[in-house]
């Protein structure tokens, strides 16, 4: 019943798109152009622009606002060099700082917090396709930051490759070097330019700014404003290279719980990188080891769902774009959490690239162990994808979870598969962005309720930010390998934010924003509506209030214990109204001393709740910061449900002693499963992208302290070529 109303906004938007996005190289590709020539002279990356190289290197300079307005040029002026080698591309970054006092930074840790430092960052669209690239930034301490981008620009900062960088400080400016190896990214050979723009922060005057023009609504890192990188001469094909990753890791580990002892294991492993050309990549791994991976930050859980916790380790990375973006945020066909976390990984293949100017694919196959319960599996995932229009693009995907080792005993299904096809909306602009899909579920006895269907559609303008989403999920849409929140629904959530920007020297922008999500059951009857008006201030030194009105019907459609802690549940069938009001302030971020503080205080489920919510932020720049993040939930329900108190403390402290030696000290209380988690990971990066780690990860029980699990690990990966 849904679906046809599905397919017929979807063809609007598609017909919509045809007619009013058409083909287009770029808003600032052939006004915004710098030329790059080829050295032979020898680059020693110190920070010190002293080569003669810099002086005839051409130079993007006349950066422009793009916050707290983007009108006019910035105050605090950027110069940019670019020139190369057969193997390198090199850049020097002149960044003047007409205001006294410290550069504020963070800390020296790898892809800092890009709200909380002043930086230098370059956007590279070395496909010229407007949606995929890399980034590569800078903080005046000298800490890195690079990621990949995809959808138009956002950047994936888990993604760590190799590359080199140097800074000096001086009282006027900072300067930065930088040499970034060909081999460490993707573009299709023979091609004359790339899609290039610079983009600079400089907090001390509360300013963003870039080279090529960028307007406020959109972040610096979106690719359809690139201005254009001219070779000299076409950049060639190359041949096949590869890398190779090994480690060996050592641990010991006791589940003092369970009454045993401490059991030493070791373990090697081995990954490879190779380049296939200039824009194919095949990674493979076998045995690989997670050990390092930063532990998830817990959060109190009073929902109903499944909460969602984003993917970190190195090898699902690479051009993820392609398997992470797709389906919704809530509605995921492959989700890569769900392999290798609670049976072990024996090896995995991943083949990723583009495939001439208009096609891009992604394979990926990864066989796993059994463990305790969980039988060996084999997960498939296939994706294709083609540009189509001026940053728009269609492509299909296949997933498959196979049972390879499968007993009388087993329980759930041998296989589940998910197929699909997607049109992912891009104007040139920027000003129209939008999705829609049809995903099928395949298992042993699936019914003609097994798909997904869904659409929305964004305009935003500087003023105006609008946004239609509706999905229809079957009772029996299954994706294993998927995170799905919930499935047997229809969904309509429209929301429309307008911001004001007055001439005040003060406040940057304010303005109201009202959402309205509503879900219905397949007899189109409606059983959740959550109806939300805010209002938000911006001030130039980049502190935010915002107050929020709310109010809920639900329906619950199964038993739920309101607290989550295994009380009386409130039964199936049983509707509930309530109100909700909250507020938020995030201080100047600028400061030493920094914090965000929210409340919520209203109805729930025929209950009250009161929320306290902070985050407290003190540095030591550039050497440390420390971090305490604390949660409150009160909760009280009539009798005989349970009431509850809920408190989550997570203290952080992070030393940066060199940007190469990190030690990373944090824990977490959590009442509600009456835990105490302490983490410890020290980190010495002795060459590019090649690390010492040791972790001690602690959980105990907070009344006294008593072990339940705890373990060390020592392990050591080198990056050679």
């Amino acid at each position: 019943m849904f679906r046809p109303l599905i397919f017929l906004f979807t063809a609007t938007l598609l017909c919509f798109s045809t007619i009013l996005f058409g083909q287009s190289k770029g808003i600032n590709r052939e006004k915004y152009r710098i030329n790059i020539s080829e050295t032979s002279s020898e680059i020693n990356i110190d920070g010190i622009l002293d080569e003669p190289v810099w002086l005839s290197a051409e130079k993007a300079d006349h950066f422009q606002r793009v916050l707290p307005t983007d009108t006019g040029f910035a105050i605090a002026q950027t110069e940019v060099r670019v020139t190369y080698t057969e193997s390198t591309l090199y850049i020097g970054i002149t960044c003047f700082d007409p205001t006294s006092g410290k550069r504020p930074v963070e800390s020296l840790r790898r892809d800092f917090n890009f709200g909380k430092n002043d930086n230098f960052i370059v956007f590279i669209d070395t496909y010229n396709d407007q949606t995929n690239g890399f980034a590569f930034g800078i903080s005046p301490a000298g800490a890195q930051w690079d990621g990949l981008q995809a959808n138009g620009g956002n950047v994936n900062l888990d993604w760590d490759i190799k590359w080199r960088s140097e800074v000096k400080n001086y009282e006027d400016r900072w300067v930065a070097e930088f040499a970034i190896p060909f081999r460490s990214m993707r573009y299709n050979g023979g091609a004359a330019e790339w899609g290039i723009n610079f983009s600079r922060q400089d907090l001390k005057t509360s300013e963003k700014s870039s080279w090529a023009p960028m307007p406020r609504q959109f972040a610096t890192a979106t690719l359809a404003f690139t201005g254009s990188l001219v070779w000299d001469k076409p950049l060639p094909l190359s041949g096949p290279r590869f890398s190779l990753i090994p480690y060996v890791s050592a641990k010991t580990v006791q589940n003092a719980e369970a009454g045993e002892g401490f059991k030493p294991d070791a373990n090697a492993g081995i990954d490879a990188k190779v380049i296939l050309s200039t824009s194919m990549n095949l990674d493979l791994t076998v045995n690989p080891d997670y050990s390092q991976v930063e532990v998830d930050k817990q959060r109190t859980n009073l929902d109903r769902f499944e909460l969602f916790f984003p993917e970190k380790r190195q090898f699902y990375l690479e051009n993820s774009d392609l398997f992470a973006n797709l389906g919704t945020e809530n509605l995921r066909p492959f989700f890569s959490r769900r392999i290798g976390l609670n049976s072990p990984v024996q090896a995995g293949a991943r083949l990723s690239g583009k495939i001439g100017n208009n096609w891009r694919i992604g394979i990926m196959d990864i066989q796993t162990g059994q463990k305790d319960e969980i039988q060996a599996g084999n997960f498939t995932v296939a994706a294709l994808q083609r540009k189509v229009f001026s940053r728009s693009n269609v492509s299909a995907f296949f997933v498959n979870k196979q049972l390879t080792d499968v007993h009388s005993d087993t329980a759930g299904y041998r296989f589940n598969r998910v197929a699909g096809v997607e049109y992912n909306l891009a104007s040139a602009n920027n000003r129209w962005t939008g999705k829609t899909f049809y995903h099928q579920s395949f298992y042993p006895g699936a019914s003609g309720n097994a798909a997904a269907v869904a659409a929305n559609i964004t305009f935003a303008t500087q003023y105006l930010m609008a946004t239609m989403n509706q999905s229809w999920v079957g009772a029996d849409y299954l994706a294993e390998v998927g995170y799905i929140r919930r499935k047997g629904y229809y969904e309509i959530n429209p929301m429309v934010q307008y911001k004001f920007f007055p001439s005040s020297s003060k406040i940057a922008n304010h303005g109201p924003i009202a959402k309205l999500d509503m879900f219905f059951d397949p007899a189109l009857s409606l059983t959740d509506r959550e109806a939300e008006i805010s209002y938000q201030v911006e001030w130039i030194n980049k502190s935010i209030v915002k107050v929020d009105f709310e109010d809920t019907y639900l329906l619950l459609l199964n038993p739920f214990d309101p607290t989550n802690t295994g009380g009386d549940s409130l039964a199936a069938n049983t509707e509930f109204k309530w109100n909700e009001i909250s507020a938020s302030y995030t201080s100047d971020i600028r400061k030493q001393v920094n914090f965000l503080a929210s409340t919520v205080y209203g109805g729930y489920y025929g209950g009250k709740r009161l929320t306290l919510n902070g985050e407290l932020y003190y540095r030591i720049q550039p050497y440390s910061s420390l971090a305490i993040v604390t949660s409150y939930n009160k909760i009280d329900m009539p009798s005989p449900y349970s009431s509850a108190a809920f408190v989550l403390i997570g203290p952080r402290l992070d030393l940066t002693f060199t940007n190469k030696l990190f030690f990373t000290s944090f824990a977490q209380y959590n009442n509600q499963i009456d835990n105490f988690n302490l983490n410890l990971r020290f980190q010495w990066r002795f060459a590019p992208v090649s690390d010492l780690f040791i972790v001690y990860t602690e959980n105990s029980f907070p009344g006294d302290y008593r072990v339940k699990n705890r373990g060390l690990v020592f392990k050591l990966s080198y990056w050679f070529n």
